[in-house]
């Protein structure tokens, strides 16, 4: 992720480092087809497409772009054959590390959002196959006497991406059993030992942000959705690192924030989560911004992939 000339000017370049693929180049890509399902669920580049080895359970068509998962006939359920056909291939790709992405491990099952059963396959996979994952993002905030202050976690330095970043007070990737809900309240006591009750009874969901990245190392394509939540908090409770993901918690100003954002000190999607914060408590206003129409519709780009299952007739 990067800017066209140098540091950001402005809110609007922190969107464009992160929504940085065009509409027009997905006809370069491979499309990624689940049985009995037309609708692409994943954009691939075609050195991946080159690079992966496909098992039997995929047919590659290097006419049309086309990378399909064939429908199974034998008695295991489409879901499960599906996610195990993903498996055994990653296990292969992981094995032979022919990719670094994977870093050589296994990481967490992610469902395949929209897909029509229940697939899923590794995180640390997802964006080879351009598949759309899912994270769950809350504000935790405080209204004090000098105003709002925002809490701020910054990621420990051992982490393999953004170490050492400031990020938002709780966040994750949604794994495949749980809802964006359950993963808040599950980062939340984590992350930041904030109780499971009172976040469940307290955080509040606020919609979502979307976007689709283009890595400026690999190439990959990666259309994301962020569920955001808000939770004010009372000045007595403090969030603390229990896990060993963050270092460390401040608690910031609206212009400490925004300064932090614009010297590019941020995880670059948790900016977007606070420009988004930052419209809904009215702090970025058509008032004083000029890009204000450009900055609240690029918050949640129409996604290339299905998001939810089709309707059966």
């Amino acid at each position: 992720m990067g800017y066209e000339s140098g540091k950001p000017r402005g809110f609007l370049d922190l969107i464009n480092a992160v929504d940085n693929f065009s509409h027009s180049d997905y006809d370069t890509l491979y499309k990624l087809l689940l049985p009995d399902d037309p609708r692409p669920h994943g954009f691939m580049l075609a050195s991946t497409v080159s690079n992966m080895p496909w098992s039997s359970d995929f047919a590659i068509d290097h006419g049309t772009r086309i990378v399909q998962l064939l429908p199974t006939y034998e008695s295991e359920n489409t879901a499960k054959a599906c996610t195990n056909a993903f498996q055994n291939t990653i296990d292969v790709a992981i094995n032979t590390k022919i990719f670094p992405i994977l870093h050589g491990d296994h990481s967490e099952m992610y469902k395949i959002i929209g897909a029509n059963y229940f697939v899923c396959l590794e995180r640390f996979a997802a964006p080879l196959f351009g598949i759309a994952t899912q994270g769950a993002h809350m504000n935790a905030y405080v209204n004090t006497s000098a105003g709002l202050k925002i809490w701020i976690a910054r990621r420990s330095a051992h982490l393999f991406t953004y170490p050492n970043k400031l990020d938002t007070a709780v966040a994750g990737g949604i794994k495949a059993e749980h809802s964006p809900l359950e993963c808040i309240v599950a980062e939340a006591d984590e992350e930041a030992s904030l109780p499971a009750d009172f976040v469940r009874k307290n955080t509040r969901a606020t919609g979502t942000i979307s976007y689709v990245t283009k890595n400026t190392n690999t190439g990959l394509i990666h259309p994301n959705v962020l569920y955001i939540f808000d939770l004010e908090l009372p000045p007595a409770m403090i969030p603390k690192p229990r896990d060993d993901e963050v270092s460390e918690f401040y608690l910031l100003s609206v212009e400490e924030v925004k300064q932090a954002m614009l010297r590019q000190e941020f995880k670059p999607n948790c900016a977007l989560v606070m420009i988004d914060f930052a419209i809904r408590q009215g702090i970025i206003t058509p008032e004083n911004e000029d890009d204000y129409v450009e900055i609240t519709t690029r918050l949640r780009r129409r996604l290339p992939v299905p998001t939810r299952p089709q309707k059966r007739m």
